[in-house]
């Protein structure tokens, strides 16, 4: 590697992790889906911003971007790269400090024309907004922007008003199911399914070698998403309540619950907690990507109704390897699992009311509507007419699907279209 006679500490710490002369720096598996979607917004000056749950692949997507971007002629040295959480850029703490260090480089390695600056964790660097938007912004040099957050509030309150605007979000989950089958190589089937909805998607669990080191794993990214994310942000008093909600929601992923159930479940462990406590760290643990709410919507009176709602968990990982012991069934799981992939997908879901009868998904994109039913099997009449009925009371013509595990593919009944679950990422 060439070495500067005169390279500073810091300058030397941020080369380990560039792609400087030569640098060989690892990528991961490659996920094209994001990343085409990002390189879409290339040669603007909005701010790319990529959210999601820590440990969700932000990162490796990062990479990938600034790679290509060396594949399609960028010279390496005129992509800035650092990640927060890695101690050894403890230096930089406030803007003003990041925006020295990017001075510092520039100087030490002679940039000419276009910076990329990707900028990993930024929410835990002081007044990142400041640096954001003078930088995006700034006419009188060309840089362009990619910063990741693990915190859905880094996009509400100053930047949003600073930027009004000026930058584009994109969601990072965790691996989905056509991923799984190409990271390995397995055939799309029933048998390779269960086994990606045992598992969960998030990365790293692809490279750990046993099911004792997956559950050191997700519960240490556990303990950190609660520590650092909520705990220390939010400075909870009593963080084994909020793990214990944390817990709660796991297991009662898919079902219909309000905060008052909830309170009630704790009060009959005797223990007293308060509606804005619950809601409050509810809220958090939405804000750090560890459950989604699924609101109820009155399809008739097109309009959200107040009280019960679902939670979804961000991966099944964690009801897999941290509290398989409780009563979840395989059904709740593929309701999760097609929540994430609406998700993935752009749509805006409800859980569904139609005179009385639950639709598990109404989901919407742009001006498109499809009214989903989730069921792990079609076992009988009585259950294909509890699943068919309450779409059939919807009169209007958007598509209409009941998800199941069933081995075959049953005829479509009124215009409802039965889709077997490894078949709905083509579908919707």
């Amino acid at each position: 590697m060439y070495k500067f006679s005169s390279m500073d500490e810091n300058i030397a710490k941020l080369a380990k992790y560039n792609f400087w002369y030569g640098n060989a720096i690892e990528t991961g598996f490659n996920r094209d889906k994001y990343t085409k979607k990002i390189l879409d917004y290339l040669n603007s000056r909005l701010v790319k911003v990529l959210v999601g749950q820590r440990r969700a692949g932000k990162s490796y997507i990062l990479r990938q971007i600034a790679k290509q971007l060396i594949n399609n002629g960028v010279a390496a040295e005129n992509i800035f790269f650092i990640n927060k959480e890695f101690t050894d850029f403890d230096f930089i703490s406030t803007y003003k400090e990041l925006e020295s260090i990017v001075k510092e480089y520039r100087k030490n390695l002679h940039t000419v024309g276009k910076t990329y600056l990707f900028i990993d964790e930024i929410q835990m660097i002081e007044g990142w907004e400041h640096f954001v938007n003078s930088y995006s912004q700034n006419y009188t040099e060309d840089y362009e922007i990619f910063i990741t957050g693990s915190n859905s509030q880094m996009l509400s309150g100053e930047l949003s008003t600073l930027l009004s605007g000026r930058y584009v979000k994109f969601e990072i989950f965790p691996y989905s199911y056509s991923e799984y089958l190409e990271l390995t190589q397995e055939q799309k089937s029933k048998q390779s399914y269960i086994k990606y909805m045992e598992y969960g998607g998030l990365p790293e669990l692809f490279y750990l070698p046993n099911d004792e080191a997956r559950t050191n794993y997700i519960s240490g990214l556990k303990d950190t998403i609660l520590l650092r994310d909520i705990i220390q942000r939010y400075n909870i008093k009593d963080a084994k309540l909020l793990e214990d909600v944390f817990i709660y929601l796991v297991n009662n992923a898919s079902h219909l619950i309000s905060i008052t159930n909830i309170i009630n479940y704790f009060e009959s462990k005797k223990r007293k907690t308060s509606y804005d406590t619950l809601s409050n760290y509810i809220g958090y643990m939405e804000q750090a990507y560890l459950v989604h709410k699924a609101d109820r919507y009155n399809i008739k009176g097109k309009d959200v109704i107040s009280g019960n709602c679902k939670y979804y968990i961000n991966d099944l990982s964690f009801r897999k390897y941290l509290y398989s012991g409780f009563d979840y069934g395989l059904g709740n799981k593929l309701e999760n699992l097609i929540y994430l992939e609406l998700k993935r997908k752009g749509y805006i879901i409800y859980t569904g009311m139609m005179r009385e009868k639950e639709i598990d998904f109404v989901a919407n994109k742009e001006d498109k509507i499809i009214y989903i039913q989730s069921c792990y099997m079609l076992t009988d009449e009585s259950v294909i007419i509890r699943e068919y009925t309450p779409l059939q009371t919807i009169k209007d013509s958007y598509n209409k699907y009941v998800v199941s595990m069933d081995d075959f593919k049953f005829s479509s009944k009124e215009g409802i279209e039965h889709v077997q679950a490894w078949e709905i990422q083509d579908v919707i």
